[in-house]
């Protein structure tokens, strides 16, 4: 934002002439730099935790995209990581052939600020896509379509949003599970400490449908949450550590959402991501 400079109201104390000379001779100010509409990033994460839940087997994940932004509000944009869970899970179930080293977003929306300043209203629409070889054909098919719904605000040094994304299509994978549903709300607030920003997140996982004869909604639905902490060093790089968790359910001995070891995936741990902004 830029800010009227005061030193013409010390000028106007010598008169009409000293005010009109100073107007005259003083240099125009710089303008800002022309913000670029497309931004790109690139991640080094410890772990690929979506919605609490391990992508990636609690291994270390690289993670990258870029966004166009219009600036009539309308946005378009690709993100993708590396990811191990669908072959994880095919091993587990007997296929041990199927390949699917990457998950790939595609999204594109309208986000504009319709109650005031700070306070941006964001909706779109989201296609997870898992290009997938050796998937057996009596399996559900991994991609996803999501619509989503977001409201972000800010308050001072406390920004984030509340967000609301539904599913029109399968998700994940689970048989039946069109119509399931993901409330969330995140919260950041900037202490102006060391380019310190302490984050907090929580949301449910609702997942629609039957499989294998069991409710879905009983056995796979869950809430996840964070807690954590953004140091900005500047120049686009950023670290952030973040303990992250579930209250993903166990039947018998066996976890809902399971390792091929048996862990559990949605098990409480500490995350670190280091991220650049181009």
């Amino acid at each position: 934002m830029k800010t009227i400079q005061k030193t013409a109201i010390a000028l106007a104390a010598s008169g009409l002439f000293a005010t009109a000379a100073f107007a005259q001779t003083a240099p125009a100010a710089p303008e800002a730099p022309e913000v670029s509409p497309i931004t790109a990033n690139v991640s080094v994460t410890s772990d690929y935790r979506y919605r609490g839940i391990s992508q990636s087997n609690f291994k270390p994940a690289i993670q990258g995209g870029f966004d166009y932004a219009h600036e009539s509000g309308l946005y378009i944009g690709n993100w993708n990581s590396s990811i191990s869970w669908i072959s994880d899970a095919a091993s587990s179930g007997g296929a041990g052939n199927v390949s699917a080293p990457i998950e790939m977003d595609f999204y594109a929306g309208l986000k504009k600020e319709l109650i005031g300043e700070g306070f941006a209203s964001d909706f779109g629409v989201l296609q997870y896509y898992y290009p997938t070889s050796g998937l057996p054909s009596s399996a559900t098919n991994p991609n996803s379509t999501e619509l989503y719904a977001a409201q972000n605000f800010t308050f001072g040094p406390v920004t984030g949003y509340a967000k609301f994304s539904y599913a029109v299509s399968t998700l994940f994978g689970f048989a039946n599970s069109t119509g399931s549903y993901y409330p969330d709300l995140t919260a950041n607030y900037d202490t102006g400490i060391w380019g310190l920003a302490l984050n907090a997140h929580v949301g449910y996982q609702y997942i629609a449908g039957t499989n294998a004869g069991t409710s879905n909604s009983s056995l796979y639905s869950y809430t996840d949450w964070k807690l954590g902490v953004t140091k900005d060093f500047g120049g686009g790089l950023s670290l952030a550590a973040a303990y992250i968790g579930t209250d993903a359910k166990k039947v018998g001995s066996t976890y809902s959402y399971y390792s091929p070891s048996g862990k559990n995936l949605g098990g409480s741990t500490g995350v670190v991501t280091l991220t650049k902004t181009f």
